[in-house]
């Protein structure tokens, strides 16, 4: 038996945008569109009447927006993730989304298969950054603590050289396996450091752990040293 679709809620105040959006994602075998909203109220009833596994979510809508509406939604149902496609790449409008709980960040520039990627991953519970959201947030934390990662300054909340280093490349938006292979571990070492990076930064998954990641300054070395985990 083929497994169950994505259930799906597509919130944009343009009707055009909805439309070809639920046009893309319906061609798509692994996802199922339940339902389209206009602004983020809708969005909310329509994730809770067909109990949407993601709502794909516009920023800047009129009445609740966006981030008030992903805030109420990681709220009052947990279980709906939230990937925020929209126009703008601004630090406030990037934090503010994952603050409210957004699992993706994705611009409108991304492709089909990119908006069908995140979806996936938002539904196991995965972060899906764009590359333009993730290096404003490098930028923003570099701007904001020109000392950011040297190496003899004390880390926070008993984080070790490692876990700041597998932090700041969650940061990045790179995937257990990518951070394996830039870091030289296994991943089930690298699992390990994140549930230790979760558990001491009060992370409940990765959009958290990113905003922590900013607000710190942590970001990810250059070129990692190779050692053991």
């Amino acid at each position: 038996m083929s497994p169950t679709p994505i259930s799906v809620i597509i919130a944009d105040d343009h009707r055009v945008v909805r439309e070809g959006l639920a046009t893309i994602l319906g061609a798509v075998d692994a996802v199922h569109v339940a339902g389209l909203a206009a602004d983020g109220m809708q969005a909310i009833d329509l994730a809770a009447r067909y109990e949407a596994d993601v709502v794909l979510m516009d920023l800047h809508m009129p009445g609740v927006g966006g981030v008030e509406a992903t805030r109420r939604l990681k709220t009052e149902r947990p279980a709906t993730a939230v990937v925020v496609l929209t126009t703008y790449t601004d630090d406030d409008s990037i934090l503010a989304a994952l603050e409210a709980g957004a699992t993706g960040y994705l611009t409108k520039n991304a492709s089909a298969a990119d908006i069908h990627r995140a979806i996936e991953a938002a539904a196991c519970g995965h972060a899906m950054l764009d590359p333009i959201a993730a290096a404003r947030l490098i930028r923003a934390s570099r701007r904001n603590d020109p000392g950011h990662t040297a190496k003899n300054a004390a880390l926070p909340d008993g984080l070790t050289e490692r876990e700041a280093q597998v932090l700041g490349l969650i940061a990045r938006g790179l995937s257990n396996a990518e951070i394996a292979a830039r870091l030289y571990l296994s991943r089930s070492t690298v699992k390990t450091h994140i549930h230790q990076i979760f558990a001491k930064t009060g992370s409940r998954d990765r959009p958290p752990a990113i905003v922590y990641a900013h607000r710190h300054g942590i970001d990810a070395e250059d070129d990692p040293a190779r050692h053991d985990g």
